[in-house]
């Protein structure tokens, strides 16, 4: 039933209009409809209309304007206008004020008519379509923010085919969609190392999980970026998988930022250590020392001189492990994923912070046998060891017990840290103390850089923050205990390796054997060139050689100088071990080369690999280690 709204239907044409006869049909529609005169007051409306547009008063509005959205009242006027001209039809979109607060209304407006073709007013049906404006906006809103992201953005099909690039992707790859689908390029695939590991993400994804890692690769400028990747499955109404959605980040600033930060902390933790290993250093000096003398004052002493040597070789040893972990801490290597011994490391490691810490702090250790290796670069790990066991002789300052332990843990027992993988299998490394330990507004700010309690400015703060950065690139978790007055425990769980086996380093020959090939031994220190002259000659080989590298090459460049290996130090006046391989490589191709270096840089690394040159013996080495990778370098010539 409809009805009327204003006292001017009355002698409308010279007689009464019923409201019935202005909407006609519509007077019982479920819709909202009504009319009005060519001055926006309300003529008639159904009872769908009052419902829905009634005053809070209950009294029914008399006019379109008191309705309408204040920016949307102009239009009636210009509607007013169109319907007076065929079609004497128009469809409009306006916000309405109704009980339910303002909506979008979509009406079909037409003019109304007196049989003698006056304009009478206009009929409007209404539909609400608020819930489709808002669906649009949104739909508007999340375009533009994909579109305008500056995050990297790949959508897919189930099989990993794109579908979607957004233009940040366009910007930092250089493909567009198009490249992309006429060239079938594998967008999941950019920046995974090799086939495996591509297979891993895969078939993480794919079984529904999520996957996150961070890659490297060639940016469309050629500059090298660091991304961090999520890929994750989009699912339809049934649950199934339909497509896969790509989230790539450029942290490549980040990244090196990061680096700046651990190089810094490691320079802190070699500042703590330097007293400590200054003072073994002395020692085991002492030691060679007193032994060499007491061999040269007493020449003829069968008993003095072998125990003399053994001890000068074992002092020795120590020296080079010392300088090994210095390099380790110091230097900057790049990241390099291989299978690590956790509790060789930690045995290593203890060994050389028991012999620079100071006498009143005792190591302990509780090692899990059996331990399977874990997946991870060896440095960070080296650097996770000391700086926690750094942290835990600083709680001591009087000292006391810094505990280190291994343990097997599965993944579900990590089910409440973020970023832990419940189907994977994790070590535990532990290191407790029994110091101070903290209180729960300290352990809650620990893993702040720069966030310190030492006094003054005995430390930067940056120690556990690089810890926690490590822990996170290896995609572990780390726990805290610690109780003030008792002492703290530090719990860091990594990943095991999948299917990795250590390579075994053990020797089960006392010397390595000889050979008749022909030596050039080229190195600027006159010891090491009489040493290895020595014992390759005494081996049975033909040794020459080089004092420096100007020297070696006019060797090499003689033709009739016959050559068959190279042992090639890489630090040397004249010329460079690099530019004596250089010549090398274009005099003598077949020369067999040993490279030897007490380090070498990545910069250094990428070259030699450019050379093509794979063989290199880090210093200090044995000449039982140097003899037997020789001989088989030579062996493979063959």
């Amino acid at each position: 039933m409809s009805v009327v709204i204003s006292e001017s239907l009355a002698g409308i044409a010279g007689s009464t209009v019923s409201a019935e006869n202005l909407l006609g049909a519509w007077s019982a529609s479920v819709f909202p409809v009504y009319c009005r005169d060519a001055h926006g007051r309300l003529l008639a409306a159904n009872r769908a209309f009052l419902g829905k547009f009634a005053r809070p008063e209950g009294e029914p509005p008399r006019s379109a304007q008191e309705l309408l959205h204040p920016e949307d009242t102009p239009m009636l006027a210009a509607t007013l206008a169109a319907l007076r001209q065929a079609p004497f039809r128009v469809t409009r979109e306006q916000r309405w004020r109704t009980t339910q607060g303002w909506r979008w209304m979509t009406s079909e407006e037409i003019a109304v008519f007196d049989p003698d073709g006056r304009f009478i007013g206009v009929q409007a049906v209404g539909f609400d379509i608020t819930r489709q404006r808002v669906a649009e906006e949104l739909y508007l809103k999340l375009s533009r923010a994909v579109e305008q992201s500056p995050v990297a953005i790949v959508i897919t099909d189930a099989e990993g085919r794109a579908q979607y690039v957004n233009p940040r992707y366009t910007q930092i790859s250089g493909h567009t969609l198009e490249d992309i689908l006429e060239q079938s390029i594998p967008v999941l695939r950019e920046g995974h190392p090799n086939e495996e590991a591509f297979r891993q993400c895969w078939l993480t994804v794919s079984q529904g999980g999520k996957w996150h890692g961070e890659l490297t690769r060639q940016n469309s400028d050629g500059r090298q970026v660091w991304e961090s990747v999520q890929v994750s499955g989009l699912r339809n109404p049934a649950g199934d998988i339909t497509n896969f959605l790509c989230l790539r980040e450029d942290i490549t600033e980040r990244r090196r930022l990061e680096h700046q930060l651990r190089q810094a902390q490691k320079m802190e933790s070699l500042g703590t250590l330097a007293g400590g290993i200054a003072h073994d250093f002395n020692n085991l000096l002492a030691v060679i020392n007193g032994y060499a003398e007491l061999s040269l004052s007493q020449p003829a002493d069968s008993a003095i001189l072998p125990k003399s040597l053994g001890e000068i070789q074992r002092a020795a040893q120590r020296a080079s492990g010392l300088v090994r972990q210095i390099l380790t801490f110091s230097r900057k290597t790049e990241i390099r994923f291989a299978p690590v011994d956790l509790n060789q490391l930690a045995r290593d490691l203890v060994a050389l912070l028991g012999e620079t810490f100071p006498r009143n702090v005792a190591f302990h250790l509780d090692l899990a046998e059996q331990l399977p290796p874990l997946l991870a670069d060896q440095n960070q790990l080296q650097q996770i060891v000391l700086n926690l066991c750094v942290n835990a002789r600083d709680a001591m300052p009087a000292g006391g017990v810094i505990t280190l332990g291994t343990a097997a843990a599965a993944g579900k027992t990590l089910a409440g840290h973020a970023g832990a993988d419940v189907t994977r299998s994790y070590a535990c490394l532990h290191v407790g103390d029994t110091g101070t330990g903290m209180t729960p507004e300290v352990r809650a700010r620990l893993f702040e850089p720069f966030f310190t309690t030492k006094p003054g400015h005995q430390g930067t703060g940056l120690g556990l923050a690089v810890v926690y950065g490590i822990v996170a690139s290896h995609q572990g978790v780390i726990e805290v205990d610690s109780t003030p007055g008792i002492g703290s425990t530090f719990r860091v769980y990594l990943p095991l390796a999948e299917h990795a086996v250590l390579v075994p380093t053990g020797r089960t020959e006392n010397f390595f054997p000889g050979g008749s090939e022909r030596l050039l031994v080229v190195d600027d220190e006159i010891s090491l060139r009489r040493l290895l002259a020595t014992a390759f000659t005494r081996k049975g080989y033909t040794v020459h050689t080089a004092s420096d590298g100007l020297e070696a090459i006019q060797m090499i460049s003689d033709p009739q100088q016959p050559l068959d290996a190279a042992l090639l130090d890489l630090n040397m006046p004249g010329a460079t071990g690099l530019e004596v391989l250089k010549v090398i490589k274009a005099c003598r191709p077949l020369l067999r080369v040993l490279v030897l270096s007490g380090h070498v840089s990545s910069e250094i690394r990428a070259e030699l690999d450019r050379l093509g040159q794979a063989d290199f013996v880090q210093k200090p080495y044995t000449l039982d280690d140097l003899g037997r990778r020789l001989r088989a370098l030579l062996d493979t010539a063959r």
